[in-house]
């Protein structure tokens, strides 16, 4: 398998013409974020010859995919982030955002498998699925303990009929207004698998599946399995996020002429004659343009605190913007090796408050390093969508992790990172019809993450990278300049056998 993937049908979608540079009169433009989405449209703006400012609040790059170093209470150094992130091979915008200082993506190691276990102890497994769909469908159909071949005949052919003929936005317009549990429950799929792998899909947008929108999930679905060929099977970082990612990629547009200023938080945007975003510790930035790159909930802050900023209708589809609940990951370093034989990555269902369960060590370099200085092991536990305290969830999931791998039932906690946050964008049943897009009411101003709208089949963490390549490209057209080259998987049903399939049950 490509580390640039191989999908021969893979979509691209041109960039627009125009100078291959800026030349001596640079436009400036001010880029708010330096997460995924904040860094691809400083790439895409800065190759171009455009002078870039990136105000950033945090003292690290990456947003949500962020690491900071951290130290132990023995003062040892150890890496800290946010947990766990899977880079499929499907992500053509983000790894094109990395190759650019790291053009053999060297920073990225393959997970073989990550295994999929139910309350009920059944497991289901990527490994060896073949890449091509439907193949890979029915193959995983064959083998699962939770989902027959039989189950594919049960299937209510005029509901599942979107499975197969994915095509974006026209899926969000025919499903955004239902939940995804409801669109599993009408089609027949079978409840084992439904709270096991579509489970699984679901919270990957911090959500359950009856507060996700049925679009997002077939979308998804679409995304990852029947849409695409370069399979299921992802990478991962091999060090920790700032080590192996940002820090290159800063330097890289350093290089080009990049400003960061870390540490700063946007208070306000004015549009009077040129853009001016004032800092909260008083310092402007005045450019040409600006690209709002944020979280949901930093945005609506900016937005309302920047009165002259869009109409009344704009402005109330900013304060709509939804956050998803809060997700606790909780890091620990363990006395004690667990079993060799652990996956990396296991992401559960029935188990709450556990999604999923990681082992530092088999994949990340510094903690494979404190590994082997200890015999101990960091292992990483995910909760989403939770409402519980910190104290409670906290009981949860050590409860389960001993469940799951009995022995680190009698392991000593070293020390441990809790962290909970709460600004993933929300994806409920229909936000999809008001969700900010990249354009906006003024073409110097477009907005980019991934809680943005864009009309291509993206998510997570490529639609952060879309987004933002897309926002370089809307101002890059406006300054005269030529854009960049995205790309998608097929923005359709993959199969004409199952496209017909949809069509036949559709017009029952």
């Amino acid at each position: 398998m490509s580390r640039n993937g191989s999908d021969r049908r893979r979509q691209a979608w041109p960039g627009p013409p125009g100078r291959a540079s800026a030349g001596e009169q640079r436009p400036r433009v001010v880029v708010v974020g330096g997460g995924i989405a904040g860094l691809a449209a400083a790439t895409g703006l800065a190759e171009r010859g455009v002078a870039v400012d990136v105000v950033e609040q945090c003292d690290h790059l990456g947003g949500r995919v962020g690491g900071w170093p951290d130290a132990l209470p023995d003062g040892t150094p150890v890496a800290m982030n946010r947990g766990f992130h899977a880079f499929f091979r499907q992500y053509y915008n983000l790894r094109a955002l990395l190759r650019r200082s790291d053009p053999a993506l060297s920073a990225l190691t393959p997970v073989e498998d990550y295994p999929l276990i139910d309350g009920a102890g059944r497991r289901d497994t990527f490994r060896g699925l073949p890449q091509t769909p439907p193949l890979n469908a029915v193959a995983f159909a064959l083998r699962s303990p939770t989902f027959r071949l039989r189950d594919l005949i049960r299937l209510d052919a005029r509901a599942a009929a979107p499975l197969a003929a994915v095509s974006v936005p026209q899926t969000y317009e025919l499903l955004d207004d239902l939940d995804a549990a409801t669109f599993l429950h009408d089609i027949n799929f079978p409840e084992a698998a439904r709270h096991l792998a579509f489970e699984v899909f679901a919270r990957s947008f911090f959500a359950r599946p009856e507060t996700l929108s049925a679009g997002e999930l077939v979308t998804m679905f679409h995304i990852y399995f029947l849409g695409s060929s370069e399979g299921l099977i992802f990478d991962v970082a091999n060090a920790n996020f700032d080590v192996a990612l940002w820090n290159p990629l800063r330097r890289y547009l350093e290089r080009e002429g990049v400003r960061f200023h870390t540490d700063a938080r946007a208070a306000a945007v004015t549009l009077d004659g040129a853009m001016t975003v004032t800092g909260t510790d008083g310092r402007v930035w005045t450019a040409d343009a600006a690209v709002l790159a944020t979280d949901p909930a930093s945005l609506r802050t900016l937005v309302a605190s920047s009165p002259e900023l869009g109409d009344p209708d704009w402005r109330a589809r900013v304060a709509a913007m939804g956050s998803a609940p809060p997700f606790v990951v909780l890091r620990l370093w363990l006395d004690r090796a667990v079993r060799p034989d652990r996956a990396a990555f296991v992401a559960t269902g029935g188990r709450d408050p556990l999604d999923n369960i990681s082992v530092l060590d088999r994949y990340e370099r510094e903690a494979a390093e404190w590994c082997s200085a200890t015999g101990g092991s960091v292992v990483e536990l995910h909760a989403y969508s939770v409402s519980a305290d910190d104290t409670e969830v906290r009981r949860g999931l050590l409860a389960r992790m001993h469940e799951l791998y009995p022995e680190t039932a009698a392991a000593s906690i070293v020390a441990e990172r809790l962290l909970r946050r709460d600004d993933c964008p929300r994806f409920a049943p229909g936000d999809f019809a008001d969700r900010p897009t990249v354009a906006t009411f003024d073409p110097r101003l477009k907005l980019a993450g991934d809680g943005i709208r864009i009309d291509l089949p993206v998510a997570l963490m490529e639609r952060a990278a879309t987004t933002g390549w897309t926002a370089a490209n809307e101002l890059l057209a406006g300054f005269g300049l030529a854009g960049h080259t995205v790309h998608t998987v097929p923005n359709r049903g993959r199969s004409a056998v199952l496209r017909r399939l949809a069509t036949a049950g559709s017009a029952r």
